[in-house]
């Protein structure tokens, strides 16, 4: 690739502010480790962002799409090619009567408010988790019961060639923690989801039972991507853990979190090596107590 090129050409498309050269990715991901992306580019209008996958295309230089970065880890070595973020960029929704149509950029903790502030019920248990929507649909987040698929009534996409496209909840192909994203190139535009009128008071008490859970229970105050592993058939991660004596397990700048099992956290100065490892070092020694072999929920990708 040749990066002084792709980069004068993504001028073109998108504001100089909104394309950065050997951008540190630990700036992006909620973990806070990772490498330098080649470029980082942030376009705010579907034209502009039709545009940079049209050239990036016609150049073939790898990308990366991401949202705000709180399911991934970037290793040490970066990422190289082109990194496309759908964040504040794309942070619009609007509500009408019982349907929210939301841009892929949007915050979940900032719909689920103003959805309260509706009287909208069924979006509760999105309300803190700490990701976009485009991120929430690729993995179909879940949390106290309810998931993404629960609610989503279609999905606007773009394919690689720019074509918008929208499919149902049904062509979304939900599944726990994967979607029809998962293995596709699509990339997440905006979408309607489908709620219930409620009692403000219940949805608010409701809200607050499942902050107060998350606060009380997980590690919020360290940089994590949320839980690191998924939940295998007829266990959770978490107590699998435990019971293998690993929490507060610390390896260099990484620790298995001493409040939840579940959650591997950056004491403030890991590289992505440190997690990487102190995950291999869990894996490990979960499947010798009990033969069961735990799968990364966290998105893992860069060069070592």
């Amino acid at each position: 690739m040749n990066k002084k090129y792709i980069y004068e050409s993504l001028l073109n498309i998108v504001d100089k502010e909104n394309v950065k050269l050997d951008e540190p990715m630990k700036k992006h991901i909620s973990f806070r480790v990772g490498g330098p992306a080649d470029i980082l580019v942030k376009p705010t209008t579907e034209k502009q962002l039709s545009e940079v996958i049209s050239l990036i295309k016609k150049e073939s230089v790898p990308y990366l799409i991401i949202g705000n970065g709180s399911n991934l880890l970037i290793k040490d070595g970066g990422i190289r090619g082109v990194v496309i973020e759908i964040s504040n960029n794309f942070n619009k929704f609007e509500i009408e009567g019982t349907t929210v149509r939301i841009q892929a950029g949007a915050l979940l903790s900032v719909v689920g408010k103003a959805i309260l502030k509706e009287e909208l019920k069924g979006f509760e248990f999105a309300s803190g988790i700490p990701g976009t929507l485009g991120g929430a649909l690729a993995m179909n987040a879940g949390a106290y019961g309810g998931e993404m698929k629960d609610i989503v009534k279609s999905v606007r996409l773009m394919d690689t060639e720019g074509n918008i496209v929208e499919l149902t909840n049904e062509q979304m192909e939900f599944e726990y923690r994967k979607s029809i994203l998962s293995r596709t190139d699509y990339i997440v535009l905006s979408a309607d989801i489908e709620l219930k009128k409620g009692n403000y008071d219940e949805i608010k008490a409701t809200m607050a039972d499942f902050t107060q859970r998350r606060v009380t229970k997980q590690p919020l105050s360290l940089p994590s991507a949320g839980s690191t592993f998924k939940r295998p058939v007829g266990h959770f991660a978490g107590k699998l853990i435990e019971d293998s004596g690993l929490r507060g397990l610390t390896l260099r700048g990484a620790q298995v979190s001493e409040k939840h099992c579940g959650f591997v956290v950056n004491l403030g100065n890991a590289k992505a090596k440190d997690l990487l490892d102190l995950m291999y070092v869990v894996k490990s020694t979960v499947n010798a107590k009990f033969g069961i072999m735990l799968e990364e929920e966290v998105k893992i990708l860069g060069e070592d």
